[in-house]
């Protein structure tokens, strides 16, 4: 059966404070019997999609030569902005695939009128400004979910004056925002097993909903504190990531108050701090002084890594156990139909993940061989072949493990050319 699947259009508007993503389609297809799968050439479409977000996220990070000057919060918030407008692309494919499911078939003559298609329309140039104005997040810009966090700051300043305290003091800033966020807000860490779920994985979610991970509630406290002028730092210790302020004296902030039997340093960290199975149980004052301090790219990394692994693992539910270097480790039984049972959605999504992590840290050859591995799960086989490649090329990697990607990258070459136009480049839509 041959399907023809085109974007004939694709542009934002903006009504009613809402905006909406149109996408107008022709499908033309000549044997209506197989839509339980339906084949789309995929990725040439999802670059145009993710193309204005993946740019200003790129020059936000690149066109700035202070680390400092990134901003954590309006990155994360672009992170987020591109993956939700790849859920809405796919939800109208959803929506398409089932409307079509119901439809009587075609005539031969329509379909090749339908194929007479333009090409796909390119977003506008826009200034920054106005490309944030554009994006919504659960019905609110990017400068407004900005706001959401001054609003918090400036009701922390308001506590800081109803209990006569000087700003200037870190240590009852960080209490102060403790108040604001658990107390009078109601914003609570997410279980271990929540964790999971990508919607705690994302600033703007967190916001909305008060619910998130331990990291992004670290990510909360840094942006509060700064706009208070109160240095907050922090680090990565083992699995966890701990945030604390800049004193004179950091072994104030292990002292365990009286009224809450907790240390501040517990309170602003969570439950790793407790957990003696974390290296962050073994802080002290004095050891905090060792540790590696995070740069805004770092932090940033961090998110996008936790993306990553949500999901990826989502991805590889169905399949469990099922690794990014699996085929690797299978090249005698490697062929066309040995692709894992992946969720499509959950993939893309770990793949736009390592994407971003490879704009903040090119040279991180593992990263781009699990990219180029994740490349192959989606049969972008041009794409696999090129990362893989640049792997064995650029960097020095173990002989043993060079011998085995150059194995792979020459099946891979053998498995293209057997490849269908259908087959190559192309994601299951299901």
């Amino acid at each position: 059966m041959l399907i023809n699947f085109k974007i004939l259009k694709l542009s934002i508007t903006k009504k009613n404070n809402v905006v909406c993503i149109i996408i107008f389609l022709c499908i033309s297809c000549y044997d209506y019997g197989f839509f339980t799968s339906l084949q789309i050439c995929w990725s040439s479409h999802y670059s145009q999609i993710i193309k204005p977000f993946r740019q200003m996220f790129d020059r936000e990070i690149s066109n700035r030569s202070k680390d400092s000057d990134i901003s954590i919060a309006k990155v994360l918030l672009y992170i987020a902005a591109e993956d939700e407008a790849f859920l809405a692309f796919n939800r109208e494919m959803d929506a398409l695939s089932l409307l079509r499911e119901n439809e009587d078939v075609m005539d031969q003559s329509d379909s090749e009128e339908e194929q007479e298609t333009v090409q796909v329309q390119s977003y506008p140039s826009k200034t920054g400004s106005e490309e944030q104005q554009l994006l919504q997040l659960d019905g609110k810009s990017i400068p407004e979910w900005l706001s959401e966090l001054d609003a918090i700051s400036k009701q922390v300043e308001a506590e800081l004056v109803s209990r006569g305290i000087n700003s200037c003091d870190s240590l009852q800033v960080l209490e102060a925002v403790n108040t604001v966020l658990f107390d009078m807000r109601g914003f609570e860490r997410t279980s271990t097993c929540s964790n999971e779920d990508p919607k705690y994985s994302y600033l703007h979610s967190v916001l909305n909903s008060r619910c998130g991970t331990a990291f992004l509630f670290s990510v909360i406290y840094i942006e509060v504190c700064q706009r208070l002028g109160v240095p907050i730092v922090g680090a990565r210790v083992g699995e966890d990531f701990v945030v604390w302020s800049k004193t004179e004296n950091p072994d104030e902030l292990f002292e365990v108050a009286a009224t809450s039997g907790r240390s501040l340093f517990a309170i602003v960290n969570g439950k790793c701090v407790d957990d003696p199975k974390s290296r962050a149980s073994d802080l002290t004052g004095k050891s905090l002084l060792h540790l590696d301090v995070a740069t805004n790219r770092d932090i940033i990394g961090i998110a996008l890594a936790n993306l990553f692994r949500v999901h990826w693992r989502r991805a590889s539910k169905a399949t469990p156990g099922v690794m990014l270097t699996s085929p690797l480790s299978e090249l005698n039984n490697f062929r066309i139909s040995n692709f894992p049972l992946l969720r499509p959605q959950d993939l893309r999504l770990a793949i736009a993940a390592a994407e971003r992590l490879l704009i903040l840290d090119p040279n991180n050859w593992r990263l781009r061989k699990d990219l180029g591995m994740m490349y192959y799960y989606v049969r972008q086989c041009r794409d696999a072949i090129l990362e893989l490649s640049i792997c064995i090329a650029n960097f020095a990697i173990e002989e043993e493990e060079a011998k085995e990607l150059k194995l792979f990258v020459e099946k891979l070459h053998r498995l293209f050319s057997l490849m269908s136009p259908l087959d190559s480049d192309c994601l299951a839509v299901h």
